[in-house]
């Protein structure tokens, strides 16, 4: 038989894409075809790209990387550093609310009176983030107390001065020093000096005000002893004495103490003692002050006599049978806080014996006698007393102590004898679990969040104390342009929370448990061991839909649970359903000579046989585990508290000792009652109101006579079949035996004419169909050799995300055999290094590789490496190249294999040698990138088509259908668009016992790339909204007059468009690219190529402005936005370089404009990328610095100034000026302006404000004071008539 070999490049008819605003691509697979223009659409699009600007909102969360903390005690401000650079200031006005978001006009009249007047929503607030641009960690903060300023110590050795009195906090000054670093800073209150230790021991002065450095200075050399050989190591700390504002005392880090006379320019005492000192604290009368050091001790030392310590006190330090002291861990910090009515408190981190290990970090509480140790979660980063008064030389009173953890903050309340923990407002828990998926949902429905608070407060904690958090500076308005905005977070333990995200801020209001839903799993047995070591529930992804109340979640275990949202406990029994969604094949069947179309072959003899139900403890004699979930769901009845009830699960099965593959798309209708899922084996369809499965089958098998792409017939396994046949009846109605079987070979074509004539055109020319000898039909392992080249694609979002996703069980580590064996040959040791390697390079760099392939072995060499793979179940990658060993495998397929394998680790391969061909770079013009060719690989095969986004709506499932019916929506990886239309009754009781009636219609279209999102309009350019069921709590009583009824919101498209007669218009976005077509004459009316050398991870039509647009994030950082329909570019803006895959996770669009992303793994950021909110998110940033009164200073009396010295008749000015101590070094630090220009006018607009506001006060309190002198001589006229009217009374008496 004659041998044919041809390549079909550039085949296609149509470029790959057309400009913006032309009505090319006349039909989804791009042959032009007679569909209307855009003219005869008519769409006013109103979207411009002055409607655009992308800017940070809000952060929320706790600090990644604590590293210092400050405290305004007059403001009320608490600022926290973190090691990136940035500065928070997460404080919230003592505030309560009836609701945290403004209600619209239309919301009020639905919401119910006694929800608005007993729920409250938590307390609005001020959360503003600072970030330095150079990243270097925050060393130190300082307060200018009362000022509205705060000063910065970085690590890079540099000072930052932050105006604080306008609502975006900018730097003033800057102040680089270059030759020393800086250990310590101290501001006192009230001055504009700051000192700055730094390493080498000396102590400098910056003026606050100027930022310039002073001429004095204080050498280490002269602090100490002349005598004294040693270095006395870094400046560890800095104060002021509280007797004499005159006298510094200077501590280093050797154990050496300098009280430092600034006026005399002399030391008034040394102190040097054995251990390293950490802190040191001052009694407010200036007589005493405590240390605290490394080997855990607290010395307290008097003024008196500084020879040795007054007091040497190990807290925790016990003695041990020899008479000494146990050693003690150091002691980092230590205060010393004074109470009038009650002994004096000395508060410290650390000091505990090294006798035991494990032990958690503690903050110890001295009272007295009494001594209470509290145990953290995590490391403490730094703690601070709070106390009543600004002044040290005062009685402090302490009330609270803030700690700052790791991944915490708590603030302990002083005044109660068990030193409670107030109730943290903030939201610092976000990280309790790590977060592994976000959804963003704006505008809600206005009784949602009152609701679901009602609900979540009633399982909050107890035992906090009962006064209000003491943090509370600043104040914040709801602003004019708020609407309910809730954000779903999903985290690694399986627990979801809801949060209030209104008018940008953050508060919890809910939680749900998934794991609630499964029996435990015992550590290291069981199913679920052995596919995730831990983390067996961790969250994939979430489907809401807020007005139906129904919830849907995706676990990495392969499970999907189904949520009811009920006001009433129930006690319930789970419904489980199994899924056996797995359609590997394996034997090559090759094209028969008689056969017209080359391409599909009758099963014959290959028809699968039935397969028999495992144990869990495995189903053959090897123990392969076959038809088991990987969790196991309760199987008795349970009691479900108010809230989500779950309903369902659905689980998919084991198959033959292969574990299910992650679910990669989710997408729910309540209005149809359905549920639709897939991955990369196949969609399946689940009717959760009857509790059954509709659909079960593989990508390739929803095509039907539609395949754009050509594939190798494939018989499936022998021992495998669907757990679903009872769904797969109907399929003889839509296709024929020869057409129903797995095909895994992909063809290499560009977009295709939806012409059937058209199909069969190419078909007819596909490379698959040359003739073949004989004799090679009877080896199913050897194939035609190549005869187009492969260009490798990039890696999809949807397998790029879910390689990524946290779970021990995706963890990719090779087997033993898989590991590199160097000397047998050099083709076998390359696959094995580049393995290896690919293991450990990031995946971006591997997505910018053109790989093509050079010619395989020869026959001869081809036919021994064959001969050494394993038979089936052994590994994927020998799986496969032991179908096809003369296939040319792609590395980064290869790869892509090797990740969504997760039990690869667990799949031996007993001598199995590896290869890889050459690697080269090659481009071929106007072809697709996901385009395959007839010789790719079957690692290629085995990664399939995976099911990449779901979505259900009322749409055209044919083209010649006259009216809109419920439709599904498929997309897969490989840029392929399927209609599937369903026939559902209408009616209620017909429904809950009528089947729903699913059948794929064949409809294909086209894009480049992995689809990703799909929307609908109407002809007029107006987004349509999909059905949904009004809520109804199914568990709430019966009443008899209002019987509950299925109620369905529907928003088809509209039937009579005068401008384009029936149809809608249905948005397609992929990785690379977005389409416009014309339902149901399936035209292309628009494409636009988003991005060639990037691809995009998440996009969504949005509403923005009363208009709709497209929205896209892509890897490259570039955040994009286009107007619909016509596709024109409206923003383009390079935001953020995708440098973390936690990004990619959890980026997500919402409508008006925003989107948020997990910023660090204990952060969320909101941006915004309207015009509108940037213009209003002045109004609504809240006020961090309010005009306050300095509280005025206790009265000392006479015997206590006389004899305690007169502290307040030292003037630093006088003494650090220029005039006195000339200029500093220039080379010694820098001075570097803050910003110009128009943010120095909003500086000095807001210090304007803020003299205005303090002047306004003042003359209020004037008036005030007036008005009061005004009263006492009314009282004082009325006494004196008073007094003259007795006075005359008593005069006519005498007289």
């Amino acid at each position: 038989m004659k041998k044919f070999r041809k390549v079909l490049d550039g085949l296609t008819t149509s470029s790959p894409g057309g400009t913006i605003g032309s009505p090319s691509c006349g039909s989804a697979a791009g042959t032009p075809t007679a569909a209307p223009t855009p003219k005869e659409i008519d769409v006013q699009e109103t979207l411009v790209s002055e409607n655009f600007q992308l800017c940070k909102t809000v952060r929320h969360g706790f600090p990644y990387q604590p590293t210092a903390l400050a405290f305004d005690p007059v403001q009320k401000l608490l600022a926290i550093g973190s090691r990136s650079g940035g500065v928070r200031i997460p404080n919230r006005h003592n505030l309560h609310t009836v609701i945290g978001w403004k209600l619209h006009t239309a919301a009020q009249r639905f919401m119910p009176r006694k929800i608005l007047n007993t729920v409250k929503l938590g307390r609005p607030g001020v959360d503003c983030y600072c970030q330095h641009e150079s990243g270097a960690a925050v060393l130190q903060l300082q307060f200018l107390i009362n000022e509205g300023a705060l000063v910065t110590a970085c690590a890079d050795d540099t000072l930052h001065l932050w105006n604080l009195r306008q609502r975006r906090p900018a730097i003033l000054h800057s102040l680089k020093f270059n030759r020393e670093r800086i250990t310590f800073c101290h501001l006192p209150f009230q001055s504009k000096w700051l000192y700055v230790g730094t390493e080498r021991g000396n102590t400098h002065i910056v003026n606050i005000e100027s930022f310039i450095l002073s001429g004095y200075v204080i050498m280490w050399n002269k602090a100490i002893e002349l005598a004294t050989k040693t270095h006395p190591g870094p400046v560890v700390h800095l104060s002021d004495s509280p007797k004499d504002e005159g006298k510094l005392l200077i501590g280093f880090e050797s154990g050496t103490i300098v009280q430092w006379d600034l006026r005399g320019k002399k030391a008034d005492f040394r102190i040097y003692y054995d251990e390293a000192i950490h802190s040191v604290s001052w009694h407010h009368e200036g007589k005493q002050f405590m240390c605290s050091h490394s080997d855990g001790s607290l010395t307290l030392w008097n003024l008196r006599n500084t020879s040795k310590p007054f007091q040497v006190t190990f807290p925790h330090g016990k003695i041990q049978k020899d008479g000494r002291k146990e050693s003690c861990k150091p002691i980092l910090k230590v205060e010393y806080k004074t109470s009038r009515n009650s002994e004096p408190f000395v508060i410290f981190s650390g000091g505990l014996s090294f006798d035991k290990a494990g032990r958690r970090p503690t903050l110890t509480i001295m009272h007295g006698k009494a001594i209470t140790v509290l145990e953290m979660d995590y490391p403490i980063v730094e703690f601070m007393a709070l106390c009543e008064t600004p002044y040290n030389n005062e009685v402090q009173e302490p009330y609270a102590v803030v700690v700052l953890l790791e991944k915490d903050l708590i603030v302990v309340d002083l005044t109660q004898s068990n030193f409670p923990v107030f109730e943290n407002p903030y939201p610092m828990d976000i990280h309790e679990s790590p977060v592994t998926c976000t959804a963003y949902f704006a505008d809600c429905p206005p009784d949602i969040i009152p609701i679901l608070y009602s609900i979540g407060a009633k399982h909050k904690k107890t035992g906090y104390s009962q006064k209000e958090w003491p943090i509370g500076g600043g104040t914040w308005t709801l602003g004019s342009h708020t609407y309910p905005e809730i954000i779903i977070t999903g985290h690694a333990d399986g627990s979801i929370k809801f949060w209030d995200a209104s008018a940008i801020t953050l508060q919890m209001l809910y939680k749900v448990k998934t794991s609630k839903v499964f029996e435990k799993p015992k550590p290291g047995e069981g199913r679920a061991a052995e596919l995730v070591e831990e983390d067996p529930f961790a969250i994939q992804m979430v489907s809401w839909c807020p007005q139906s109340r129904i919830f849907c979640v995706v676990g990495i275990s392969a499970h999907i649970i189904l949520y009811r949202f009920s006001k009433y406990d129930a006690n319930t029994q789970i419904v489980s359903l199994e899924v056996r969604l797995q359609c590997e094949s394996e034997d090559v069947i090759s094209p028969s000579e008689n056969e017209n179309n080359p391409c599909f072959s009758e099963l014959g003899s290959h028809s699968p046989q039935p397969h028999h139900p495992a144990s869990p403890g495995g189903g053959t004699p090897e123990g392969i585990k076959d038809s088991v979930p990987c969790l196991k769901v309760k199987d008795r009845m349970v009691r479900i508290p108010p809230g989500y009830q779950a309903e369902l699960v659905i689980q998919l099965l084991w198959v033959d000792g292969e574990p299910p593959q992650q679910i990669t798309s989710l997408d729910i209708n309540s209005a149809y009652g359905l549920l639709a899922f897939g991955n990369c084996n196949g969609l399946a369809v689940v009717d959760y109101l009857q509790k059954t499965i509709l659909l079960c089958m593989s990508t390739l098998d929803l095509y039907g006579a539609a395949d754009p792409y050509q594939r190798l017939t494939r018989s499936p396994r022998r021992n495998r079949q669907s757990t679903s046949e009872f769904c797969m009846r109907g399929l003889s109605n839509f296709y024929s035996d020869s057409k129903k079987r797995i095909r895994t070979s992909y063809q290499s074509l560009t977009e295709l004419s939806d012409n059937q004539q058209s199909i069969d055109m190419e078909r007819s020319k596909s490379p698959t169909s040359v003739h073949f000898q004989t004799s090679l039909h009877n080896d199913p392992r050897v194939l035609p050799e190549p005869v187009a080249s492969l260009r490798a694609s990039h890696c999809s979002p949807v397998f790029y995300l879910l390689d990524n996703v946290k779970g021990p069980g995706r963890k990719l580590s090779l087997p033993t055999d898989l590991k590199t064996d160097l000397g047998t040959n050099v083709f076998e040791s390359l696959i094995s290094l580049f393995v290896l390697f690919a293991n450990a390079l990031p995946l971006l760099q591997i997505m910018s590789m053109d790989i093509a392939l050079a010619p395989p072995p020869s026959p001869a060499r081809r036919g021994s490496l064959a001969s050494r793979w394993v038979p089936r179940g052994h590994g994927l990658l020998a799986e496969a190249l032991a179908d096809r060993p003369s296939a040319r495998p792609s590395p980064l397929l290869a790869w892509r294999s090797l990740c969504l394998c997760p039990t690869l680790k667990k799949r031996k391969l007993s001598n199995s040698k590896l290869w890889m061909w050459g690697v080269v770079n090659e481009s071929r013009e106007n072809s697709f990138s996901r385009s395959r060719s007839s010789s790719v690989s079957s690692i290629d095969r085995d990664t399939k088509e995976a099911i990449t986004t779901l979505q259900f709506g009322e749409s055209y499932g044919r083209k010649n259908d006259a009216l809109p019916t419920p439709c599904l929506w498929v997309g897969t990886s490989l840029g392929v668009v399927l209609l599937i239309p369903m026939s559902i009754p209408t009616d209620q009781e017909e429904r809950m016992e009528e089947p729903v009636t699913i059948g794929p219609s064949g409809a294909v279209l086209m894009l480049k790339g992995s689809v990703l999102r799909f929307s609908f309009l109407d002809c007029t350019g107006a987004l349509i909204q999909g059905p949904y069921e009004v809520w109804r709590d199914l568990n709430a009583p019966e009443d008899p007059d209002r019987p509950r009824r299925r109620k369905l919101v529907n928003f088809s498209p509209s039937s009579s468009q005068d401008t384009c007669g029936e149809g809608h218009l249905a948005v397609v976005c992929s990785e690379r690219q977005a389409k416009v077509f014309l339902m149901p004459s399936q035209s292309c009316l628009f494409v636009h190529n988003i991005t060639e050398s990037s691809f995009v991870l998440r996009a969504d039509v949005v509403s923005v402005c009363n208009s709709v647009c497209l929205a896209c994030f892509c890897a490259n950082g570039h955040v994009m936005t286009l107007s619909l329909p016509s596709l024109r570019p409206l923003m383009d803006v390079n935001y953020l370089p995708l440098t973390d895959m936690r990004i990619a996770r959890t980026f997500c669009f919402t409508n008006g404009g925003q989107a948020l992303y997990l910023s660090s793994p204990t952060e969320i950021q909101r941006i915004t990328y309207s015009q509108e909110m940037c213009d209003n998110l002045q109004e609504m940033l809240g006020e961090l610095f309010t005009p306050i009164e300095t509280p005025e200073a206790q009265n000392r009396g006479f015997l206590k100034g006389f004899f305690g010295g007169n502290a307040h008749t030292f003037d630093r000015e006088e003494l650090f000026g220029e005039a006195a101590a000339g200029k500093a070094s220039r080379s010694l630090a820098q001075h570097i302006p803050g910003q110009v220009g128009v943010e120095g006018m909003k500086v000095a607009a807001s210090g304007a404000v803020g003299e205005l506001a303090r002047a306004r006060i003042a003359l209020d309190e004037r008036g005030q004071r007036l008005g009061e002198l005004e009263e006492r001589t009314a009282l004082m006229m009325t006494s004196a008539e008073t007094f003259s009217k007795h006075a005359h009374e008593v005069k006519i008496r005498l007289a």
